[in-house]
């Protein structure tokens, strides 16, 4: 059965306090994830893997050599792994057109508020999951953040393309894929 294209909105906002350092900036919400109404929720996406190694040297260990890692268990521990660390999570699109998960179908897209969020918080560095979350966040969002922090007089984050956690980027393996995030996730770097 052929999924049909939607008008859909992100559905929830951005998870981030004000001593978030580092942006996790993905597209739109998979379907699972709107399912979920929380940021990648699709069981096989590796994001969770990657951040609970990032800071649990023993889940570290454990992914270096090869093992199982499973994601953490509820929404409530997800947001305080983020939120420990410094990191806040949003999206480049609030409202688009979709079929199913596809991000190569986005279109009629209206962006997420990212100056809104900078000015809540101290955010250096914004990672973006995927090549499509970065070329959105070029296409749409780039020229807009630059304004705003120029007319706040405020330094603009650096901004990172990082290989996607998703599934269908089935050529990167997980310990491959935390090789490439982990330097990156690191909050005094910035």
């Amino acid at each position: 059965m052929k999924s049909e294209s939607q008008t859909l909105d992100h559905g929830f906002g951005p998870l981030y306090s004000s001593d978030s350092r580092i942006l996790i900036l993905g597209s739109f919400p998979s379907v699972k994830s709107r399912e979920a109404q929380f940021y990648y929720g699709h069981p096989q996406n590796r994001f969770w893997r990657i951040l609970r190694a990032r800071f649990d040297p023993e889940v570290e260990a454990r992914l270096l050599a090869g093992e199982k890692i499973d994601p953490s268990e509820t929404i409530e521990e997800k947001k305080a792994l983020v939120l420990h660390h410094q990191l806040a999570l949003w999206d480049t699109i609030e409202r688009c057109t979709i079929t199913g998960s596809s991000d190569s179908s986005i279109r009629d897209v209206t962006v997420t508020d990212l100056p809104w969020l900078l000015a809540r918080t101290g955010i250096e560095r914004i990672l973006c999951n995927g090549t499509t979350s970065y070329r959105l966040f070029q296409k749409y969002t780039l020229e807009g953040m630059q304004k705003a922090c120029e007319e706040r007089g405020q330094h603009c984050p650096d901004v990172l393309s990082l290989p996607s956690t998703s599934p269908a980027n089935a050529a990167w393996s997980l310990p491959k894929l935390y090789a490439a995030w982990k330097d990156a996730l690191n909050p005094e770097k910035t």
